[in-house]
């Protein structure tokens, strides 16, 4: 993402929580200008970027990438994404969305590892927070929007030869200029 940088000379921004963070500062949109609300709002976010995407990631690569099924690491990582879960239904009941009242960058941020869990085999029975708030930021024409245009992109079933290679094979560590 090209933004001015110190001196007006443009820079390449890079990260996902950075450029939410850049982009709802620079709207005023998505995160509240009170201190408090703003530091809820990030609080969260960090919690999605050093909790809820890396496990989840770890998650889906253990039981969909790895070329060999660890049990060891398929069941840390399905637990540990089940604590998560168990983490946001305990905040969602002291608020409707993550940061507090209102729908901020956090929820987005989340929502995005959170929403697909029956394709991951994920039972929330009883997580009745985590679906209350999964089907509102779901029913948000915007969001709707978003995953209809994804819809044909999502592949289901094992990844092909090329995906493989370009997630975990020696693509990935060609110097790209």
């Amino acid at each position: 993402m090209d933004n001015d940088g110190p001196g007006g000379k443009p820079y390449a921004m890079f990260e996902t929580g950075a450029m939410m963070l850049y982009l709802a500062e620079k709207t005023g949109q998505l995160i509240p200008s009170d201190p408090a609300g703003r530091h809820d709002t990030i609080q969260w976010l960090m919690f999605q970027l050093g909790g809820v995407g890396p496990m989840f990631g770890q998650f889906a690569h253990f039981t969909h990438y790895a070329p060999e099924k660890i049990d060891y690491a398929i069941q840390r990582y399905t637990n540990e994404c089940i604590r998560l879960y168990g983490v946001v239904d305990r905040r969602l009941a002291e608020a409707e969305y993550l940061a507090g009242d209102d729908y901020t960058i956090a929820d987005i941020a989340s929502y995005s590892w959170m929403y697909s869990y029956k394709r991951r085999g994920f039972d929330l029975t009883g997580y009745n927070n985590v679906l209350r708030w999964l089907k509102a930021i779901g029913d948000r024409p915007a969001v709707q929007k978003g995953q209809e245009m994804l819809a044909d992109k999502r592949r289901v079933g094992p990844p092909d030869k090329d995906t493989l290679e370009n997630y975990f094979g020696s693509t990935q560590y060609e110097r790209k200029e």
